[in-house]
């Protein structure tokens, strides 16, 4: 009997770099869109390094700024709605995104993410029109969430299917982006192959801001470990490079075609 194919579901929130507001750091938000296209460009590095394909859940208001690269990025990736901004949220924001998303990548939008993962209504979400959500982290971190009781695996919930950042079985370890940081490379990459092998699926999001140098900012170090001199760029190549010998890379909107077929 053939294994059942794996599927790696990478993904990049592109969004205006505002973190060091969070603690208290004032930045422009000038200094916040350059930011996040330095990020951007390093993302771009990674992707032509691996040729692999990636979801990029974007805000409305980084790809108002950005759209050719955008466009450019949606002839091969997936475009998903990271809300209009970033800092800031209302209800009317979830379909004012999409239709904005759609109509600069020239591309169906069916899939969102909100900002910090906060919570928002499956109902508005279905209103808005999308089909899925991955703003789930099923695991507890303090301060910020406790979900050890949501299911781990994709499930639907009022109309929408919700995709949750993959966590390692039985411990629920969590494999997002500060996991990725913070861990040792050789852990992350073992618990990521057991999660893979387990789910059948591994879904992974980080920042493009992530792979500049954020080192100048005031905000804690375990969120800028590895930024400076293309030291996470590096690791998140090895990365990618190491899974592709365990699964596929595809699009989470191609993913869940395979899953709910």
């Amino acid at each position: 009997m053939k294994n059942k194919p794996a599927y790696i579901l990478l993904s990049f929130d592109v969004e205006e770099f505002d973190l060091p507001l969070e603690y208290g750091q004032i930045i422009s938000a000038e200094e916040q869109m350059a930011t996040g296209f330095r990020g951007l460009q390093s993302m771009q590095d990674v992707l032509t390094a691996t040729d692999v394909k990636t979801t990029l859940f974007t805000t409305a208001h980084f790809a108002q700024h950005y759209p050719a690269e955008m466009l450019a990025l949606a002839a091969k990736h997936e475009i998903a709605s990271h809300t209009f901004y970033h800092s800031e949220y209302e209800t009317s924001h979830l379909l004012q995104s999409r239709k904005v998303l759609s109509d600069i990548c020239k591309t169906e939008v069916t899939g969102l993410r909100m900002p910090r993962l906060r919570k928002v209504e499956m109902s508005d979400v279905f209103a808005a029109g999308y089909t899925y959500d991955s703003s789930i982290n099923p695991t507890y971190l303090p301060g910020r969430y406790n979900n050890l009781k949501i299911s781990r695996t994709v499930y639907k919930e009022e109309n929408i299917v919700r995709v949750p950042t993959s966590v390692s079985p039985h411990l629920r370890i969590p494999l997002f982006w500060l996991a990725f940081k913070n861990l040792p490379y050789l852990v992350y990459k073992n618990l990521a192959i057991q999660t893979l092998k387990q789910d059948g699926y591994l879904c992974l999001y980080f920042h493009p801001w992530e792979l500049t140098d954020i080192s100048q900012y005031k905000v804690p170090g375990y969120t800028k470990r590895h930024s400076a001199n293309n030291v996470l760029k590096e690791r998140m190549i090895r990365l990618i490079k190491d899974l592709s010998q365990h699964g596929e890379f595809i699009t989470t909107q191609e993913f869940l075609r395979v899953r709910l077929a």
